[in-house]
């Protein structure tokens, strides 16, 4: 027998009204609904962190997901999916939460439209603050050969290349394979007035985050940018903590985490690892807000300094940090790419929204890339500067000062950075080297790009120095530091450029000969790998000993015999240089003398 069908409805002209049956114990039902939606909100904060900040567009989401909930429990508790009758009463539930989410839409669509850079271009070309300078007053001047030596010669990824041999000597501390270094957290800083790239360890992975939790994260890694050094630095050892907020953390010890229970309402950039003069780590956060309408003009309105050890936060206004003396050891306040961004809006819409698209005049851009400059212990973010109507040829650079933003424009014609990169790879074609983004120096007055050549393993083989103004004539590269830089003023002396500069101690190596270095002890060691490089035109051999994370590097007409050796010969090797280096020279390596066998027992 078919079942009876009963029509609920009723139609008024060509509207159909749908009768509301409400479920059985329908207030239950919403006081349940009502509950795990706030079960919901409090997982759903745990996990997403949003700041509840009317300028940040994921308090909307996070509110228009728990409006969303409510309905979707709604449904489930009546079971409206099975049971089809139920749909209008469930509809008629999802009218509250569907007037939330309709009024979040408006007021995020009304904030944009007076956030809208159509209407407030002049506001975006004021959030950064611009004075032009002249480049051979405001840039350091390198004037001899001690100053030069000092120059950074190694970028992020060349930085954690070394940090990672760093971490062999963790197993003199018994965690050996535990943990790694951040590749996200490698920042450069200045210790001591010296650019020193500083890179905290994370946990491996989850396994090995539950087993060294308890104890925290051991220490971090400084490398020396010029000297391509690097520490392990153990807190331990110098009767500091371990950390225990971090960003590898999960939980409450995960830094974001700590950071929103702490401030709920305050909106944050990326935290960057910094250490104190006195070696003590801490987190530097910067607090954000939004400064044009609702949500443009993000700008920097002050730091939380979070202890890595304790997880003890201080708040200081952007003020503080700029006058305040205890605070002059940070570095980094203003994102790099932040303050890219608000140069951008300076250069696009300082003559108004309309001839940023149509007359473009004086319209100008920040180039691919940037880098930095250590000067007077602060670290400036710079970048080239390009006219958008032009020929990419450059314009000047701009320089940031990352903690106080104070920003100044050089003004200098000639190639962009990747221009130099170009020209610093085609002095060594033929060995497919990869030259670092371009450090800007200020040569006895003269704008040049200095930049490091790296082989395909991220390791530095030699420098390269680029004239800005005539890239494509004045360039050269030697792996030797000083070298590099007498065939640099050689060449422009040969343009009839004249340049202040101190000749003393050109042509001097860049370190002690191995005639006059202290003596090393020999070392001895199974061959673990061998790499091999062409420079100059002389054949170099790399040789690593198994338990030893360092590269021993001979020439082959100087160690002719190192052309035999194979992985896996036990040879003695007498180093010219620091051990600790990532790449250090040696005097010689040989065979090392078998072991006697011992003697077999008398027979019985």
């Amino acid at each position: 027998m078919d079942p009876i069908k009963v029509d609920f409805s009723r139609k008024e002209g060509n509207r159909q009204n749908s009768i509301v049956v409400p479920p059985e114990r329908a207030a239950l039902k919403i006081i349940l609904s009502v509950v795990c939606s706030a079960v919901f909100a409090v997982i759903l904060f745990y996990f997403m962190l949003p700041a509840l900040n009317f300028k940040a567009i994921e308090f909307y989401i996070y509110f228009a997901a728990i409006a969303v909930s409510y309905i979707v429990f709604s449904a489930v508790f009546t079971k409206a999916l099975a049971k089809p009758e139920y749909i209008p009463y469930v509809k008629k539930q999802a009218i509250i939460p569907g007037i939330i989410i309709a009024a979040l839409v408006v007021v995020v669509a009304i904030g944009y439209v007076f956030s809208c850079q159509l209407f407030r271009a002049k506001d975006y070309s004021k959030i950064i603050t611009v004075t032009e300078a002249d480049f051979t007053e405001g840039i350091e001047v390198i004037e001899n050969h001690e100053s030069f030596v000092e120059v950074p010669r190694l970028d992020g990824d060349s930085a954690n290349q070394i940090a990672t041999r760093g971490l062999g000597d963790l197993a003199k501390h018994g965690l050996e394979s535990q943990f790694k270094v951040s590749e996200e957290n490698n920042n450069q800083i200045n210790i001591g007035g010296k650019p020193t790239r500083v890179v905290p360890l994370e946990y491996d992975n989850i396994i090995k985050w539950f087993y060294n939790t308890k104890e925290g994260i051991p220490g971090y890694i400084k490398i020396d940018m010029s000297s391509m050094k690097q520490e392990l630095v153990m807190l331990k050892d110098e009767n500091i903590g371990n950390i225990r907020y971090s960003t590898s953390e999960h939980f409450k010890y995960n830094l974001t985490r700590h950071l929103r229970f702490e401030y709920p309402t305050y909106m944050f950039g990326d935290a960057t690892f910094e250490i104190h003069d006195n070696g003590h780590p801490y987190w530097v956060c910067p607090v954000l807000d939004k400064t044009i309408g609702l949500f443009g003009g993000k700008d920097v309105k002050g730091i939380v300094l979070v202890d890595a050890v304790t997880g003890e936060c201080k708040e200081y206004s952007i003020d503080d940090v700029k006058t305040n003396k205890d605070l002059l050891w940070i570095d980094h306040v203003y994102d790099s790419e932040l303050v890219v961004e608000q140069y951008d809006y300076y250069g696009k819409y300082r003559d108004g929204f309309f001839n940023s698209l149509l007359g473009q005049k004086n319209v100008v851009a920040t180039t691919e890339g940037y880098n930095y400059i250590a000067q007077n212990d602060d670290v400036w973010m710079y970048t080239g500067v390009t006219s958008v109507t032009g020929d990419n040829s450059l314009t000047g650079f701009v320089l940031v000062n990352q903690r106080t933003k104070e920003t100044k424009f050089y003004e200098v014609a000639g190639g962009t950075e990747s221009s130099a990169q170009n020209s610093a790879q085609g002095l060594v074609k033929d060995l497919q080297y990869t030259a670092t983004f371009p450090v800007l120096l200020n040569i006895g007055g003269e704008p040049t790009y200095f930049m490091s050549l790296k082989d395909e393993n991220n390791i530095v083989q030699q420098c390269a120095l680029v004239n800005v103004r005539h890239y494509n004539s004045i360039s050269t590269n030697n792996k030797d530091l000083s070298a590099c830089l007498e065939d640099y003023l050689a060449l422009l002396e040969d343009a009839e450029i004249k340049v202040d500069f101190d000749d003393d101690g050109i042509g001097q190596p860049d370190a002690p000969s191995s005639d006059d270095a202290p003596a090393l002890p020999p070392v001895t060691g199974v061959i673990e790998d061998i790499r091999t490089a062409v420079i100059g035109g002389e054949s170099y051999y790399y040789i690593k000993l198994a338990a030893n994370e360092t590269y021993f590097s001979f020439a082959a007409k100087d160690n002719q015999n190192v052309v035999i050796l194979n992985k896996g010969d036990n040879v003695t090797i007498t180093p010219a240089g620091d051990s600790k280096d990532a790449i250090v020279a040696a005097k010689s390596i040989k065979l090392a003398a078998a072991e006697p066998a011992p003697e077999a027992a008398p027979a019985e």
